[in-house]
C-alpha cells in the first residue's frame, strides 16, 4: 500500500516555511494548463513536499519562459526562480527542450551549465532523463534517471546537507555523481542505471494528481495511474521498454486514494487498462460512490459486452482504440499482437452498445511500408463502416461518429526501431493526403493527422546528441525551430534518414534502462522480417531472464 497523502485539489498551497529547509523550485514547462494536465511531476511534487527538510514551490513557465508575461516566479510565494539554490525540471516531451534555456535566461540564470560556476543547481528528471538526456545535457548540472522512490529522497537529502554546509557547485556534483540514479554529464560513471520503484507485480505507489483545475485538458479530473509499463512489447513504443517491468495497481490502493481525495471525477491512466482484472469492479465502485470517470485508450481485445453496457449506463459515449498499423504485415512488424477479428468485433460492440464517438489511432511512416499496406487499410475501413451500418450505431438517432487519428512514426531510443530511419517530410505528407482522400467518401468518418515537420523535429530532438544544444539555443534566441534549422550547421538527415549499424554507439546510452542492447537488436531484425515476438510473461523478471531486466533488479 502507498503512503502518500498530499492532495490540494482546486486549492493553492501556501508558501512553505523556509526555516531549516532546502528551497526547491519544481519547474514544469508549457504553462499552467499543460502542467496541471500532466501526472508525473505531480507525483514528484508530492514526494518532495512530504519531506520535512525540503521547501518545494512550483513554476509553470510558458513557451517564452515567462510566468504572467514577466520573469519566472513561483506560484506559492511569487519568488523569482533565480533565488532558489535548486531548480528541478520535470520534462516529458522533446519539444519542451526549448523552455529550458528560455526560462533560465528570463530568470537571469546562464542557460549553459559551463557558464554557471556557482548555484543554482539545475536538475532534470522525467521520461526524457532516461530516454535521451544528451540534447539538453549542456544545460543541466545533473539528471535523475528513473522513477521517484526512496533513493530519490536520499539524493535530495544529500543536496540539502551539501548546500547547507556551504559546499560549492563543483564539490556538490563530485559528491553526488555516482549516487544511484544520478547522472552528472562528464562526471558520472556511465551508463547510469535507471531506478525503478519495484519488480514485476503490484504497482506499489500509483501516481495521482495533487491539483485539479477547470482549465486543464482533463477538466476538474483527478488523474489516477492504473498501470505502469506495458507487457505487450510493441516495438515502436518507448513506454513498453523504459518502464519495465510492467506493474498493475491494486484495487484497494486506488480506493484508498479516491476516498482520501474525494474528487468529482476520476481519470484512469494507463497503457493497458483492459488488462487490469479489477477494471470493471473498480468502475462499479466509483459509480457507487457517485464519482464520474473517464478512460484512456483501450485494447480492442479487451472490449466486452459487459464493459460497454456498463459504460453506457454510466454515460460514457466515447471509446478510443489503437489499430496502429494499416495492414496485418505492418502490425506484425511492430509486434502489435492484435487479431483483426478482435478489432472488428470491438467496433461492432461499440456500434451496438451506444458509443456515439469511436476514436481510432494509427501510425504511418513505417520502414518499408508500401501502397499495398494502405490498400489493405482501405478495405479494412470499408469493413468498419459496413459493421457500423448493421448495428444501431449506423442509424440516425444513435449514429456513431468515427475519428481516425494519424501520427507519424518517430523511431525512439531504447526501442527496436532506434536503428530505423525516419520517413521524410514529403513522403509523410503524401501518405496523409492519401488517407484523407480514402476516408472522404464515408459518412461520419473524419481523419485528423499530426504535422510532419513537427514529427521530424521530435525525431531530431529525440535521437540527437549533445551537439543539439547549439540548435536548441538558436531556436530559443531566433524565434523558433524553423529559423534555427536554417541557421544550424548540423545535418538533420544524418540523425534521421539513415539506418544505423549494429555496433553504432548512441548518445542516449549514457543511461541503462535495464533492457539489453542485443535483445533490442534481435527485435529489430525480427521487425524487418515482420515476425511477432511474445510480450512480457506474467512471471517475475528474475525467472523470465529474456530482455535483461533481471540484471538491473538484482542490483
Amino acid at each position: 500500500m502507498g503512503s502518500r497523502t498530499l492532495y490540494h485539489g482546486v486549492s493553492e498551497p501556501v508558501a512553505p516555511d523556509l526555516g531549516g529547509r532546502l528551497p526547491v523550485a519544481l519547474t514544469v514547462p508549457g504553462g499552467d494548463k499543460a502542467a496541471i494536465s500532466a501526472l508525473g511531476w505531480q507525483a514528484v511534487f508530492r514526494t518532495l513536499t512530504e519531506e520535512p527538510g525540503l521547501a518545494v514551490e512550483r513554476v509553470f513557465p510558458d513557451k517564452l519562459g515567462l510566468t504572467d508575461g514577466a520573469e519566472p516566479r513561483t506560484r506559492e510565494s511569487n519568488s523569482p526562480l533565480s533565488s532558489f539554490p535548486v531548480i528541478a525540471w520535470s520534462i516529458t516531451f522533446e519539444e519542451d527542450f526549448l523552455s529550458l534555456p528560455r526560462t533560465l535566461r528570463a530568470a537571469g540564470v546562464p542557460p549553459l551549465a559551463a557558464e554557471r560556476p556557482s548555484l543554482p543547481l539545475v536538475i532534470a528528471g522525467g521520461p526524457i532523463a532516461f530516454l535521451n538526456p544528451a540534447p539538453i545535457a549542456p544545460f543541466v548540472d545533473c539528471f535523475w534517471v528513473g522513477e521517484a522512490e526512496d533513493r530519490f529522497i536520499n539524493f535530495f537529502d544529500s543536496l540539502k546537507r551539501l548546500v547547507f554546509d556551504g559546499r560549492d557547485k563543483e564539490v556538490i556534483l563530485d559528491t553526488v555523481k555516482d549516487m544511484p540514479g544520478v547522472y552528472v554529464p562528464g562526471r558520472s560513471k556511465t551508463p547510469v542505471k535507471r531506478i525503478s520503484t519495484g519488480e514485476t507485480g503490484p504497482l506499489l505507489d500509483p501516481a495521482f494528481s495533487c491539483f485539479i483545475s477547470g482549465h486543464a485538458a482533463f477538466r476538474d479530473t483527478m488523474l489516477l495511474e492504473v498501470n505502469r509499463g506495458c507487457p505487450y512489447g510493441c516495438r515502436f513504443c518507448a513506454a513498453g521498454y523504459i518502464y519495465r517491468p510492467p506493474r498493475l495497481a491494486e484495487i484497494d490502493e486506488l480506493k484508498r486514494i479516491v476516498e482520501l481525495t474525494d474528487p468529482h471525477k476520476v481519470g484512469l491512466v494507463g497503457t493497458a487498462l483492459t488488462d487490469w482484472p479489477d477494471l470493471l469492479a473498480f468502475l462499479k465502485w466509483l459509480n457507487g460512490k457517485k464519482k464520474k470517470f473517464s478512460l484512456s485508450s483501450m485494447r480492442a481485445d479487451g472490449i466486452t459486452e459487459e464493459l460497454l453496457m456498463y459504460l453506457r449506463e454510466c454515460g460514457i459515449r466515447t471509446i478510443t482504440l489503437a489499430l496502429e498499423g494499416a495492414s496485418e504485415r505492418l502490425r506484425r512488424m511492430m509486434s502489435k499482437k492484435l487479431d483483426p477479428k478482435d478489432f472488428l468485433n470491438a467496433v461492432r460492440l461499440c456500434a451496438r452498445y451506444g458509443v456515439n464517438h469511436l476514436k481510432l489511432y494509427m501510425i504511418i511512416g513505417w520502414p518499408g511500408e508500401t501502397d499495398e499496406d494502405y490498400e489493405e487499410f482501405a478495405l479494412f475501413l470499408e469493413e468498419i463502416v459496413r459493421i457500423r451500418s448493421e448495428e444501431p450505431g449506423g442509424r440516425k438517432k444513435q449514429f456513431m461518429r468515427i475519428t481516425i487519428g494519424i501520427s507519424s512514426l518517430v523511431p525512439k531510443p531504447f526501442t527496436p526501431f532506434q536503428w530505423s530511419p525516419m520517413m521524410g517530410e514529403k513522403a509523410l505528407e503524401a501518405r496523409m493526403k492519401q488517407l484523407v482522400k480514402m476516408a472522404k467518401p464515408f459518412k461520419g468518418v473524419t481523419l485528423q493527422h499530426d504535422n510532419p515537420f513537427q514529427a521530424r523535429l521530435q525525431g531530431l530532438l529525440a535521437r540527437g546528441g549533445e551537439d543539439l544544444a547549439e540548435f536548441i539555443l538558436l531556436a530559443a534566441d531566433q524565434g523558433g525551430w524553423k529559423k534555427a534549422l536554417k541557421l544550424w550547421n548540423g545535418n538533420p538527415a544524418d540523425i534521421l534518414d539513415r539506418e544505423r549499424g549494429h555496433d553504432e554507439a548512441f548518445p542516449w546510452e549514457v543511461v541503462d534502462i535495464g533492457v539489453k542492447r542485443e535483445f533490442l537488436w534481435k527485435e529489430w531484425e525480427k521487425a524487418k522480417e515482420a515476425k511477432v515476438s511474445p510480450g512480457c510473461p506474467s512471471i517475475d523478471c528474475k525467472t523470465c531472464r529474456m530482455c535483461g531486466m533481471e540484471t538491473m533488479l538484482d542490483k
